[in-house]
């Protein structure tokens, strides 16, 4: 069975993405040539234009896999599209821009003609900008955003992954990473999205391994170290080795057993690591010493599928200390009620309220 989306592409794809679902407007612009149409491109550019507009479910994100697996031809249509997405930028700044009003003649599809003013045309950007959000930046992070749907190789929650990158690059990926390789000269490189990433580099000394995360980079020919990238935070171990790890135009070497952190707030300078914690996740475990529970259920909330959610100021301060198995963190809530009585609330979708 051929999964398609039921979108047609072609207009969007000539001027931009996310026009709002419920207005159905056509923007007219030079057309194709049936020779520069690409039919795959085209249905990728569709799921795009599925996903921003609306709000997308699991179910569009589940479909748009079973796609995406159809072909080898289908996932490469999808990373073109993407590209063509990031290069482009959010369909509501082009939309409010009168450069961008001008552009073509815009029409109603299948219903009697209006005239869009600049006030539809700047509703219109609105709500394609919410929708972008949407995907961008998925609410309570229940789906993966489009720049991780792009990614060369992702993992899903729960779900560990080892890539070889090159013969003496290999990098074992944690729960919901998402990594994009970049094509650079004399070296290896590669994004980390989002997620957290054991990285073994065994590197000549004249060539380097360039990991970007966030603002910032890590640089390597031979080491061994962990980078974790969420929230806009970046925390980089050395478990053996030395290398460098640079942002906002300040550097910090580190060597085994050091950590470094950096964020919008800056560079942090180095501190020392406890290995065993860091790497604890490969021996399937969760390691957590002195943490509050709103950061353990962060944490958790990595692997485990759905989300949980505290409500109670209260409980999101008790300290916990504990070793917990990945496998069977489906007992995480429970183990919260009886540790610390708390109320525990079911909704569909995963979702569980702690108060």
């Amino acid at each position: 069975m051929r999964i398609a989306p039921p979108i047609r592409a072609a207009a969007v794809a000539s001027f931009g993405f996310g026009l709002p679902r419920s207005h159905e407007w056509s923007i007219v612009t030079e057309p194709l040539r049936p020779s520069d149409r690409d039919p795959l491109l085209d249905e990728a550019l569709a799921w795009i234009v599925r996903l921003k507009t609306g709000e997308p479910t699991r179910a569009d994100v589940t479909a748009l896999q079973r796609w995406r697996e159809q072909d080898p031809a289908h996932e490469a249509a999808f990373k073109a599209a993407a590209r063509l997405y990031r290069n482009a930028g959010l369909a509501a700044q082009e939309l409010s821009s009168e450069a961008a009003s001008r552009a073509g003649v815009v029409s109603l599809a299948a219903r009697p003609r209006r005239v869009m003013t600049r006030r539809a045309i700047l509703g219109g950007a609105s709500a394609a900008a919410a929708a972008s959000y949407m995907v961008v930046h998925p609410p309570l992070g229940l789906w993966p955003s489009l720049e991780e749907l792009s990614a060369d190789y992702r993992t899903g929650k729960g779900e560990q992954r080892r890539v070889a990158v090159s013969p003496d690059v290999s990098l074992e990926l944690n729960t919901q990473t998402s990594i994009a390789l970049r094509t650079a000269p004399d070296e290896t490189r590669i994004s980390l999205i989002s997620g957290e990433a054991s990285v073994a580099a065994k590197l000549a000394p004249s060539k380097s391994l360039v990991m970007l995360a966030g603002d910032g980079r890590i640089a390597a020919s031979q080491a061994d170290f962990n980078a974790r990238c969420l929230d806009g935070v970046v925390t980089v171990a050395c478990l053996g080795g030395a290398l460098t790890v640079s942002q906002g135009g300040k550097s910090v070497e580190l060597r085994k057993a050091e950590q470094v952190t950096y964020s919008s707030a800056g560079l942090e300078a180095a501190a020392p690591a406890d290995a065993a914690q860091v790497a604890a996740w490969q021996a399937g475990l969760l390691v957590v010493r002195d943490r509050p529970l709103a950061s353990v259920v962060d944490e958790v909330n990595r692997y485990r599928s759905g989300k949980i959610i505290i409500t109670s100021r209260d409980l999101r301060q008790r300290m916990v200390n504990g070793t917990f198995q990945l496998d069977r963190l489906d007992h995480f809530v429970a183990q919260v009620e009886q540790l610390f009585g708390a109320r525990v609330t079911s909704l569909p979708g995963g979702v569980v309220l702690l108060s």
